[in-house]
């Protein structure tokens, strides 16, 4: 009755004896799947350890019992007992290919005490302690507090309270441009600078809006209603892709004339073919500043024409930002559009310049399509295409809104907290339609301990991590710390979506895939898949596989700076990185945080 009450209100792991009755057996297998709930089947002898062939059928009992860990613990009265029991680590069974993270096996007894440490060492989730030496309910059972010193011995629990992040930039960047466009003054709370959102401050500025800062309050008198041609023929962008991408629709419905678009840093070395192939569809031309045939368009580049109304199909697959320009354009324009997306990447990012248009008094009508399975469990992964209803003309409106924590930056706090000891986040939203809250969902899968507390506290806690499977299509930028994750996790973790990764500040596919390696991280690409195989912190510890330190390049890509910085706690010396400045992109205060 206890086990079953504890399943019910959330318990990780449920330990089963295998003598239980079959019938309660069966039922609390059943009741434990529905309550994602771990099964643990466990054996005991408190005689002696059984020959090679009955360890091995006690094994495949637990499994063939149903078994998610199976635990094998007789009693071990010399090292020839202790050798038998570590021996059923190597043993792959039918339907069971590794015993790593599914066994915990080790013996009871003096001469069983190392065996609590070996399985760790051999792949073991966990073992197990007295919280105290009045609670030692076994033979050869350590105290927590010895055998935490005999794992991490003088490495302390990396621990964080109150943590406060960023605003969003991708909201912030939306709502920025959006003021500009409107007619009156809005006030963008809880606003902090980055270098990406500067410089949509700066574009709004260039558009002729009055841009003003009061604390942590933007105040922007926008340029709205538009009746004539602005005729601006430069527009600087930053190093910001989405900013670019944002204003080249935009632009093109409301200035009259052939303008330059420039920017600097990476943003000179990111293609922008896909966007000149979508924008040709509603009449503007995208080219390089020299014109020269056969080259890959990128920033500098010329854009003539003005955006013209319409029907147009566009191919989601090299991401989203243009697509969120055009929903911000359109309504600009004097007749009604439809835009059909197929194939769509980074969905979140479309809701969320919705979200933000709403705000602004602009109305937009979307119909996803896809299978009966995506529209139950609303999946974005499911998603075939979206179409797009946008009225025109319509008139941006001035609006006061707060912008949101960003989930991205939160991100490596809480991958940090899972793997090495606890991270709490204050202010975030669980609602969100942010892409990067997908962490919550990773970091689930993995094993890790998540709570929420009121007022938006996101609480994550170091517990037994496991290796999962991810599709981050839809929520490319954590792509590096979700590595990081997997290279803590027992097993072989596979990360779908490679492919969204160029484009970015850096190759995010190579440069993570070149961290990992340089790091003693056994990793692979495999089609659009990146698989990771890994290690928990404790067998890396024991096993003398911490990963590497030494000289890391960024490759002056913000979100690679700072999974380093998390991949650094757990490395066997000291990680340095050439650039770290280049976290000012997103979060400039990120290692003031950190450290």
């Amino acid at each position: 009755r206890l086990l079953t009450i504890a399943v019910q209100a959330g318990a990780r792991y449920a330990d089963l004896e295998i003598e239980a009755p079959p019938e309660f057996s069966r039922r609390f297998q059943k009741l434990c799947r529905e309550c994602g709930t771990t099964l643990i089947r466990s054996y005991h002898n408190f005689i002696d350890t059984p020959d090679e062939k009955g360890l091995q059928m006690a094994l495949a009992r637990c499994f063939r019992y149903g078994a998610d860990i199976a635990k094998i613990v007789p009693t071990c009265h010399d090292a020839e007992d202790a050798a038998r029991i570590e021996s059923l680590y190597s043993l792959i069974l039918e339907d069971v290919d590794s015993m790593e993270g599914r066994l915990v096996a080790f013996g009871l007894g003096a001469a069983g005490k190392d065996t609590r440490i070996e399985c760790l060492r051999r792949g073991a989730p966990f073992t197990y302690a007295a919280l105290s030496k009045q609670e030692v309910a076994a033979p050869g059972q350590p105290v927590k507090d010895e055998l935490v010193q005999l794992i991490y011995g003088v490495r302390e629990p990396w621990t964080r309270s109150g943590l406060r992040m960023p605003a969003s930039k991708s909201f912030a960047q939306r709502a920025i441009l959006a003021a500009a466009l409107s007619e009156g003054t809005s006030h963008l709370y809880d606003y902090t600078p980055c270098e990406d959102s500067e410089a949509a401050l700066q574009v709004a500025r260039s558009l002729g809006a009055s841009v003003q800062q009061d604390g942590s309050t933007i105040i922007i008198k926008g340029i709205g209603p538009i009746t004539q041609d602005l005729g601006l023929q430069l527009l600087n962008s930053g190093e910001s892709g989405l900013l670019a991408r944002l204003c080249i629709p935009v632009l093109s419905a409301i200035n009259g004339t052939p303008f330059v678009l420039e920017g600097y840093g990476s943003l000179t070395h990111r293609p922008m073919n896909a966007a000149a192939s979508i924008m040709a569809a509603f009449g503007v031309l995208i080219g390089n500043l020299n014109e020269t045939p056969g080259r890959e368009i990128r920033v500098p580049l010329s854009v003539r024409g003005r955006l013209i109304p319409g029907t147009a199909e566009v191919s989601g697959e090299s991401g989203s930002q243009l697509i969120s320009g055009l929903l911000m354009a359109l309504p600009l324009c004097p007749k009604d559009s439809s835009l059909y997306v197929s194939d769509p990447k980074s969905i979140p990012y479309m809701y969320i310049t919705l979200d933000v248009l709403r705000h602004f008094g602009i109305s937009t009508r979307s119909e996803m399509e896809g299978d009966a399975e995506m529209l139950e469990a609303e999946d974005w992964g499911g998603c075939t295409g979206i179409s797009f209803k946008v009225h025109g003309p319509q008139s941006y409106h001035s609006a006061d809104l707060a912008i949101e924590s960003d989930w991205s930056a939160a991100a490596n706090f809480l991958v940090a907290g899972a793997i090495f000891g606890s991270a709490e986040v204050d202010g975030m939203d669980m609602s969100s339609i942010q892409a990067d809250l997908a962490i919550i969902d990773v970091l689930l899968e993995a094993g890790a301990i998540v709570s929420q507390l009121e007022g938006g506290t996101v609480c994550v806690r170091r517990a037994p991590l496991e290796a999962f499977s991810f599709d981050l299509n839809h929520a490319p930028d954590l792509f590096p710390i979700v590595a990081v994750l997997a290279a803590f996790c027992p097993g072989e973790s596979r990360i779908a979506g490679l492919g969204r990764l160029s484009g970015k500040e850096s190759d995010r596919a190579e440069a993570i895939l070149r961290m990992l390696s340089q790091m003693g991280v056994e990793a692979d690409a495999e089609g659009d898949t990146l698989i990771i195989h890994g290690e928990s912190l404790a067998g890396r510890l024991l096993n003398g596989r911490l990963l590497k330190g030494g000289d890391y390049s960024s490759n002056h890509d913000h979100r690679m700076a700072m999974a380093l910085s998390v991949a650094a706690l757990g490395a066997d010396g000291p990680v340095n990185i050439d650039d770290t400045a280049c976290v000012s992109k997103s979060f400039p205060e990120f290692y003031n945080v950190f450290n």
